[in-house]
């Protein structure tokens, strides 16, 4: 990571610094959100069309930043910011592209280009995974190809590197100049030309000739000479002291195929340099023999040897981004490319739809943006090109494709005008035994569909004072140091209180982390607009790349696991991902025990990808006195594997082995950071007085009874009367979560204020309660649990922890929050 200071940074973009010219810099930011590291950022307050980073300023300046990059009109409180370091600019995107400049500047290695309608991302990544372990390669994360993002990706070159690779994506007239200037490339790639971004250029020869300006200074350009319009261009180009390295079938191809079979995958024989050899490209389909011999072209240009590139390719993992197949509901087929949408990319896809083995085949597609083209004549193209691929069904979602809905002959159509109108209206039934294509522009997040295929008016209510769980958090807090994090365990429906609403106020109320047991769960707080960090304790090597797509970050409790999340992060083309690392030191479920260390840290200390953000166990009794001196010695091997461990790696890592007991009984075991579970629920291992009660279960009366003697009452003939009896139906039952083993007496119900025992079997959504001398009505609350009885006492009746009985509410019962 490089460093410079604020006097660097002004002279580099050409502003005026007001503070400490001294201050280091090493972050840029230009988005508030997230986690920031304060002393070593600068932010740059971007002005767009619909934002405007200025006022995210003083937010940040309470945080803790003090370095910003901002236009002085805007900033009318500047003097509300007294420790605050300005460089005030002109316009500080073209600022920010200055540093970028003048940093790229710095650094003598290659640095490639890449430009093009598609492909231009796994391009890059799968050479980044061929270049592995021979060449530090510094590439763009994700996607990164704008005008804001190239200049981020050029922030991470340094001195460490051998070869940089990044993207160039340009949507209008007069962008890519701007991004050459910065970076200045070497060797250029343009992938391919498409309809993608067409609406802001007359032709697509128009569009091709502004992305070949990022190959002005290039010493070698890299293209397919079968695309005849791309070869013409380039030819007419200043080509003086470049190379044009070729690929394709013809006869004059730098690198030219002489055959291609196919199968699962691909085996190419190609010529380069008069030399013959083979090739087997893990897959199948067009574009990612494209992308192979682009990626190919590149090894070579970079002086890769033909039998080292044969003995890499065939290794290639699919880059998680587009054209993704996975197993469906039914006995389908998903293929999930909604990662863009335009014409180029949709014949790809249904290239790929066909190859699948069924009959029947599905093309879920969004509205088409940016084509340049009038909708009619666009959705005539879409409905030709269905017609030609012999698509069965189109499900069109948007009102762009929905209008135009007549342009679709001799099909199965349906149409909707979102993704929430298709997701409230789609039965599970309509899909069986199919291929899926899902091609969906960004802002439909055809991800909702993608997992749904993959795979209430209620009296009853539960209750959720976040008043009361904000006391016991700062309960909690108040008996750890103040430089101790918190982890707040969120997993199981935040322990049945509901997922968000926990969340969102944890977050507001600055808890480190969150904690979920599966990635559905993460998955549901990001989507809900959760941006803290999230520990998922249960990561299923399954949910790998939904994980990282969703920034989620996984317990490794096995190498196994570390292997295959290894995997994911080469997939997805991040580094630095953080990770978790889960020890044994006797619950013996899940974690590397002593003999696993030397080869965890091995793989640790090789695997750039990876890097440890914590290391933690798990105590099994900490809540019983009985085996604290178990407890003690799982404290002392954790403290002493963990220290073997972050000796070895030479960086900070946080460590944590309290739950919630744990904090209250064991403080000196404090190590980093904290993880709260049941505690901020209300339960306490030690002293429940200090606690409050978090959540309330009520319900209401819907009929009264009179039961005469000798009868019965409920399932089974169980609840038998032998006087009169009054008795109150309540709907609650099992599938609510109320323990069948209450039944017959064991469980009493608060019902104006006395305690009622439940007569008879519960029912699977009512039960019944023995009323009689309290006098009731229909329409009466009643409580199941909250101040009497408690969740411990109705654990008690049923010999089981309050755990079960909170995470046992069903979803069913709607959850209300209270907060005063």
């Amino acid at each position: 990571m490089s460093t410079y200071t604020l006097k660097d940074i002004a002279l580099a973009t050409g502003g005026k610094l007001v503070g400490d010219a001294n201050a280091a810099v090493s972050h840029l930011l230009i988005d508030s959100r997230g986690g920031i590291p304060p002393k070593m950022s600068i932010f740059f307050a971007i002005q767009g069309a619909h934002h405007d980073g200025h006022k995210f300023i003083e937010e940040l300046y309470h945080k803790g930043l003090r370095n910003f990059v901002a236009v002085q009109s805007a900033l009318p409180n500047v003097k509300a910011l007294p420790e605050a370091n300005f460089i005030f600019v002109d316009d500080t995107l073209d600022a920010l592209q200055s540093l970028a400049t003048f940093h790229r500047r710095r650094f003598s290695y290659p640095v490639v280009a890449i430009t093009g309608s598609n492909g231009k991302t796994i391009v890059k990544e799968w050479a980044s995974q061929m270049m592995h372990g021979e060449k530090k390669v510094v590439r763009s994360p994700r996607s990164y190809n704008s005008q804001v993002g190239v200049p981020l990706s050029i922030w991470l070159m340094g001195p460490e590197n051998d070869v940089a690779i990044f993207e160039a994506g340009i949507s209008k007239p007069s962008e890519m100049h701007r991004l050459e200037r910065m970076l200045l490339p070497d060797i250029g790639i343009i992938t391919n030309i498409g309809a993608a971004h067409q609406e802001n250029f007359n032709t697509v020869k128009d569009k091709l000739q502004e992305k070949l300006e990022l190959f002005r200074h290039c010493s070698v350009i890299i293209y397919q000479q079968d695309q005849k319009i791309v070869d013409e261009e380039i030819r007419n180009i200043p080509t003086k002291g470049k190379q044009l390295f070729t690929w394709g079938t013809s006869e004059t191809a730098t690198l030219r195929i002489l055959s291609q079979e196919e199968g699962l995958q691909t085996k190419l024989t190609l010529l380069f340099a008069a030399e013959q050899f083979d090739v087997v490209v893990p897959f199948a389909d067009d574009a990612s023999i494209e992308n192979a011999m682009h990626t190919i072209s590149l090894m070579l240009v970079l002086g890769f040897t033909a039998d080292f590139i044969a003995e890499r390719i065939h290794k290639l993992i699919p880059v998680a981004m587009r054209l993704e197949q996975k197993e469906g509901i039914n006995g389908s087929t998903i293929i999930n490319d909604s990662y863009n949408s335009d014409i180029s990319s949709l014949t790809i896809a249904l290239n790929l739809l066909n190859n699948q083995k069924f009959d029947k085949r599905t093309l879920i597609l969004s509205d088409i943006f940016q084509s340049g083209k009038r909708n009619e004549e666009l959705y005539a193209e879409v409905a030709a090109l269905v017609k030609e691929k012999r698509i069965n069904r189109i499900i069109g979602i948007g009102s762009a494709i929905s209008a135009n809905a007549d342009k679709f002959e001799e099909v199965e159509k349906r149409f909707y005008s979102s993704t929430d109108d298709f997701l409230h209206s789609y039965h599970k039934e309509d899909f069986a035994n199919e291929a899926i294509l899902l091609k969906g522009s960004r802002s439909f997040q055809f991800e909702r569909i993608s997992r749904q295929l993959e795979r209430q008016i209620h009296q009853t209510v539960l209750e959720i004072n976040l008043n009361a769980l904000i006391h016991n958090l700062n309960h909690f807090r108040s008996v750890v140091k103040p430089t101790t994090k918190m982890v707040a365990m969120v997993k199981a429906f935040s322990y049945g209180s509901g997922f968000y609403e926990i969340a969102s106020i944890l977050q507001y109320h600055r808890v480190d982390y969150l904690a979920v047991a599966f990635a559905d769960e993460g998955v549901e707080l990001r989507e809900a607009g959760i941006t803290m960090p999230i520990i998922v304790l249960n990561a299923e090597p399954g949910s790998f790349d939904l994980m990282i797509n969703y920034n989620l970050e996984p317990e490794i409790y096995s190498h196994t696991a570390l292997r295959r999340f290894s995997e994911s992060a080469i997939k997805a083309g991040v580094t630095d991902y953080p990770i978790h690392v889960k020890l044994d030191t006797g619950m013996h479920r899940l974690g590397f025990i002593e003999m696993d260390l030397p080869l965890l840290i091995a793989h640790l200390k090789s695997d750039e990808r990876l890097k440890v953000s914590s290391i933690f166990s798990h105590l099994a009794a900490s809540d019983e006195l009985v085996h604290d001196d178990f407890t003690k010695g799982q404290i002392d091997l954790f403290a002493r594997l963990s220290s073997r461990i972050t000796d070895e790696l030479g960086y900070a890592i946080n460590r944590h082995i309290l739950n919630s007991a744990g904090i209250e009984r064991f403080p000196e075991a404090e190590f980093d950071m904290v993880r709260l579970g049941i505690g901020l629920y209300g339960i306490s291992a030690v002293d429940t007085s200090k606690l409050e009660v978090v959540s309330t279960l009520r319900s209401t009366i819907v009929q009264i009874k009179d039961i005469p003697a000798n009868e019965s009452v409920g399932y089974g003939r169980k609840g038998w009367v032998n006087e009169p009896k009054r008795t109150a139906t309540i709907p609650i039952g099992y599938a609510d979560g109320l323990n069948r083993k209450l039944s017959n007496g064991v469980g009493k119900i608060l019902v104006k204020g006395q305690l009622a025992p439940i007569i008879g079997n519960i029912c699977m959504d009512t039960c019944m309660i023995d009323v009689t001398g309290i006098d009731v009505k229909e329409g009466d609350e009643v409580t199941i649990f909250g101040q009497n009885p408690t969740i411990t006492d109705i654990a008690s009746w049923i010999g089981t922890i309050p755990y079960e009985i909170l995470t046992s509410i069903s979803r069913r019962v709607k959850r209300i929050y209270i907060q005063e």
